[in-house]
């Protein structure tokens, strides 16, 4: 077992809180795992439990699957690190360090890391060679708010969402002003070209294509108390705008954070901040309905897919990282 700084440890495995005894007495089907609609059931391996990989963070986001390494990096927001757990050793090890406060990442075309970073209230685009390049720190010469998620469209173009957490205090970034709206962004980092996709979100957070990138699903988590905090869909035109926006899904009591989908069109939210049959992933069929939910005993932030067949989920969720096997693959590229 290994530690470092900050009071990281390395992983181990446990079912979705959990101890391995607790998981045999229960046997299989894993009960975290809930079917809601008959169209989830194809999406659930029966004998596949939810695994804590690693704990010992404090807010961990932003998972990206690099599989040329058969490896998660993800970040620790407050602990201001990325962080590299390996598929074939269970070990997790730093990646980056500090990391300007990174939350959302992904993947570019070429398969180079493009990550939000909360502190230097920047995108960026680790090459091949380990150098990070800023992709865009402004838009028309006022700081962005603390960019927060990000996708990349097979055209190139990189869309992310700036609601402006890290800035709100000093425990995921540092506390400054806001210089911009909360809005959704699309950049061409061929030409240096942005442009406002969508300017009308209390707090736009995650987001994801849909398989065929004709529709751009985005979560808001900022709306009052009073209000459902919904995901919303657009039509993509031409890999380059917005249209047509409406409701996909009311979160109820709690909200979405990270959202991807799979390659039959479902959504797969993060959930959390409401508690016990709550907390996880909420998986939505293409027509809205909630179909089916991991639940987890931790408020979930994000989520990937990954692993040698795209069909093992990551969930990045407060202190802990987990896993779960299902019968479905990520629709994300490259």
């Amino acid at each position: 077992m290994t530690t470092f700084a900050g009071g990281l440890i390395a992983p181990s495995l446990l079912a979705a809180g959990h101890d391995t005894a607790e998981v045999a007495e229960k046997g299989y089907p894993d009960p975290s795992i809930i079917i809601l609609d008959e169209r989830f059931k194809k999406y659930v391996q029966l004998n596949a439990a939810v695994e804590r990989l690693w704990t010992g963070g404090r807010w961990t986001e932003g998972p990206v699957w690099f599989g040329d390494g058969r490896y998660l990096l993800f970040s620790d927001i407050p602990n201001n690190v990325m962080l590299r757990w390996n598929e074939e050793t269970g070990e997790v090890s730093k990646f980056r360090s500090p990391a300007n406060y990174s939350n959302g990442n992904t993947r570019d075309r070429q398969g180079r890391l493009i990550s939000c970073e909360h502190d230097s209230r920047r995108v960026t685009r680790t090459e091949l060679d380990g150098t990070i390049t800023t992709l865009i720190d402004n838009y028309q010469g006022r700081k962005f708010n603390a960019p927060n998620d990000v996708v990349v469209h097979t055209n190139g173009s990189i869309w992310f969402t700036d609601p402006g957490y890290g800035i709100l205090s000093n425990y995921e970034g540092h506390v400054d002003k806001f210089e911009l709206p909360t809005n959704v962004y699309r950049l061409d980092p061929s030409t240096g070209d942005i442009t406002v996709v969508a300017d009308d979100f209390a707090r736009p957070n995650g987001l994801c294509f849909s398989p065929d990138e004709k529709l751009l699903y985005i979560a808001d988590t900022g709306q009052p108390k009073d209000k459902p905090n919904p995901i919303r869909v657009f039509d993509v035109v031409n890999g380059k705008e917005l249209k047509n926006g409406k409701m996909f899904c009311d979160m109820g009591k709690g909200l979405a954070d990270g959202i991807r989908c799979d390659t039959d069109g479902n959504v797969w939210a993060s959930a959390g901040w409401v508690g016990k049959d709550y907390d996880g992933v909420h998986v939505f069929a293409p027509d809205g309905k909630m179909i089916g939910q991991v639940l987890l005993p931790e408020a979930c932030a994000n989520l990937c897919f990954g692993g040698l067949k795209k069909n093992r989920l990551f969930m990045t969720a407060s202190t802990s990282v987990y896993s779960l096997y299902v019968n479905a693959q990520g629709a994300q590229r490259p």
